[in-house]
């Protein structure tokens, strides 16, 4: 068997959603819904030589729905091997366990990182936050920092410094 297909067969030890924080979830449907209903009400009244204005605002609906869904939750599953963090289509980290040298529990202020999303913290970090909450911060011997949102950081940490002996 292929190293590949033992990863994808591997033991999920702790898996975890973290949805984005209700707030962000009703701004981004709102103004989908707003874009969504002037560019209705535009096409209704414009002449049918300006109908692309219509289209313009179909794709803009279209990519706020697609940003929504996107980034709507952090994905987190962790085995005996390596910490899957997932936060969309194109934000993956896979990080191998036996690179981590240290595991900490802080939290993801506005302050540090400027706001929810994919980010670069004040202090250095790579972060991947849904909520100004509870988070992990991993260390590495190379490369920055990484922290990531989590409902729990203390059973993360745990099994982390429990399957690496940190």
């Amino acid at each position: 068997m292929n190293e590949n297909n033992a990863q994808i067969n591997e033991e999920i030890l702790y898996r975890e959603w973290v949805p984005a924080v209700k707030v962000i979830k009703i701004i981004m449907l709102s103004v989908f819904l707003l874009n969504s209903i002037i560019g209705i009400i535009i096409v209704a009244f414009i002449p049918r030589n300006l109908i692309f204005i219509g289209w313009i605002f179909g794709a803009v609906s279209l990519l706020l729905l697609l940003l929504y869904w996107n980034f709507r939750g952090i994905r987190i599953a962790l085995t005996r091997h390596y910490l899957d963090v997932g936060y969309g289509i194109l934000n993956h980290k896979k990080i191998f366990l036996e690179k981590i040298t240290g595991c900490e529990i802080t939290k993801a202020y506005f302050r540090r990182y400027g706001g929810l999303g994919v980010r670069f913290g004040l202090d250095g970090s790579w972060a991947y936050t849904t909520n100004f909450g509870q988070a992990v911060k991993l260390f590495f011997q190379k490369g920055r920092p990484f922290v990531f949102s989590t409902r729990n950081p203390q059973k993360i940490c745990h099994l982390i410094n429990e399957i690496t002996r940190i």
